[in-house]
């Protein structure tokens, strides 16, 4: 068992503060937060260095690359430079010419970041002196997933200009090698021979940023893009947003998103797909999409969680923690940071609920199942402070109780593997308010485990009188009913268009 616990650090225990990088320029600080946003800040670290066989008298490591992630068996590598496009008046040597500065650098930069942490996952620090090394371990290489994204700044005002669209690259997976790279504007597959390359421009770049912005969705969109732009038919879209688009509109068997294209007639495969401009703006029109964003917001509450706990483990200031330190902060944080946005939604959305619907004075528990197979149990608590009570000993107690309450929730669920348990304070407005988090690994149980676990659900009346519910889960909410009689004519139309309810639902045909 693993625990973490975040607040105020009064009678916690003081340990050595993380000090990661923030960018060498402008371009690459804006990954910096970018990234620190999406993959949250244990998992993100600007300006990673190798040692060389470690410098000697004050001697400088090497730079690996602009940004690493670290998540699960995933390894992210990001490769950041901005290089402004000449205007010379001959657009196709402009272009050549940054394109071996922006692009091919950058992608042999990120191809030897990937083989020097191949051969060497050990051997990566946070500082240029190469004395700080990474707090959280690389997956073991066999099972590592490796990434490569390079970010080319500097052109996606041009494209704009040019095509009078957005400013992302436009993809033509026919164009193979550098060599093919000739064409304006137009980007393919960079080496068919080595690790796919990601080009990402200002625009695209911002676009997965925001819109798959978790590490679970961002790294499944890079997976399936990958899987699309090195296989057949080959694939020109004039844009990463209309690519996006399709992805999204679309799911396969598993649940998961796709890029779904439809078959010539008599089931023909094409050669050849044109992904044209137009899905990503219908798609950003569509009632259910509008509906997601709205109820999306919520999900940020999970976010600022696990962010609350990454900035007390960063700086050292845990309330608690075991023997493992950070690294086991990280296994309990990685369960949370694994949920992609829509689930987050729906966990958020619980624990506020439970936080806004308890009084301060009353004790409340609620046992949250998988959504999906191998999805963690969670066990949300929340612990009045009775009066008097030192804040140390009130910790000490709740802490105890909630490994109580994941011991009886994997009693009263034996298929419970892994369990995360999140304690705080009962009552929406309490100022100065702590979290606990901890891991129980409901594999090992025995049978001493489960007499202690029943013993404790008597005596502390733990899930005695639980009222079990089902809940409707989907990525996609349904809308709700568009009101009639009740909604005037010259009102928003509740699909959230922007438009008047009468030049917008109140037209179309039922």
């Amino acid at each position: 068992m693993s625990t973490e616990h975040a607040g105020p650090d009064e009678g916690g225990s003081q340990r050595q503060p993380i000090e990661k990088a923030d960018g060498v320029n402008a371009s690459e600080r804006y990954l910096a937060q970018l990234c620190s946003k999406t993959f949250l800040s244990l998992w993100s670290y600007p300006g990673v260095y190798r040692d060389q066989g470690k410098p000697q008298n004050g001697g400088d490591g090497k730079e690996i690359c602009d940004l690493l992630v670290i998540f699960d068996q995933h390894i992210i590598i990001f490769s950041d430079k901005h290089c402004q496009l000449r205007e010379s008046g001959n657009v196709g040597l402009d272009w050549q010419r940054w394109f071996r500065k922006a692009v091919q650098k950058s992608a042999e930069q990120v191809w030897g970041a990937e083989r020097w942490l191949r051969q060497n996952p050990t051997r990566v620090y946070m500082d240029r002196k190469c004395e700080k090394a990474l707090p959280i371990d690389l997956p073991r290489i066999t099972d590592a997933r490796f990434h490569l994204v390079v970010v080319a700044h500097g052109v996606s005002p041009r494209i704009r200009a040019e095509f009078k669209g957005s400013g992302s690259f436009l993809i033509d997976t026919r164009i193979k090698g550098f060599q093919q790279h000739g064409v304006p504007f137009q980007v393919g597959d960079l080496a068919p021979e080595k690790t796919f390359v990601h080009v990402l421009d200002d625009d695209s770049l911002d676009l997965l940023m925001t819109q798959r912005d978790t590490i679970s969705d961002f790294v499944a969109y890079l997976s399936k893009r990958e899987t699309l732009l090195r296989g057949t038919p080959a694939i020109r879209a004039t844009g990463e947003e209309q690519l996006l688009a399709i992805y999204l509109r679309n799911f396969v068997g598993s649940g998961e998103h796709d890029f779904v294209f439809p078959d010539l007639p008599g089931g023909r495969r094409p050669s050849q797909i044109v992904v044209p401009e137009g899905h990503w703006e219908d798609f950003q029109q569509q009632p259910e999409r509008l509906e997601q964003l709205r109820q999306d917001k919520i999900s940020y509450a999970w976010d600022e969680l696990i962010e609350k706990f990454n900035h007390y483990a960063l700086r050292g200031e845990q309330y608690f923690v075991t023997d493992g330190g950070i690294k086991d902060t990280e296994k309990v944080l990685r369960f949370m940071a694994r949920e992609p946005r829509w689930k987050r939604r729906y966990l958020a959305h619980a624990l506020l609920e439970m936080l806004r619907t308890t009084p301060s004075h009353l004790r409340r528990l609620r046992v949250l199942p998988p959504v999906d197979k191998g999805d963690p149990y969670y066990v949300f608590l929340l612990l009045p402070i009775p009066l008097g009570i030192a804040d140390e000993r009130y910790r000490l107690v709740r802490r105890n109780f909630l490994e109580s309450c994941c011991a009886v929730a994997r009693l009263e669920y034996p298929d419970a593997r892994d369990i995360v348990g999140i304690a705080t304070e009962s009552g929406l407005h309490n100022k100065g308010r702590s979290e606990d988090a901890i891991y129980f690994d409901g594999s090992h149980w025995t049978e001493e485990m489960a007499t202690a676990a029943k013993v404790h659900q008597e005596k502390l009346r733990i899930l005695k009188s639980a009222r079990r519910f089902e809940e409707q889960m989907e990525e996609y909410p349904a809308v709700r009913a568009q009101p009639t009689e009740k909604n005037p004519r010259n009102k928003p139309c509740p699909c959230g268009s922007g438009k008047k309810y009468k030049h917008c639902c109140l037209k179309k045909p039922r």
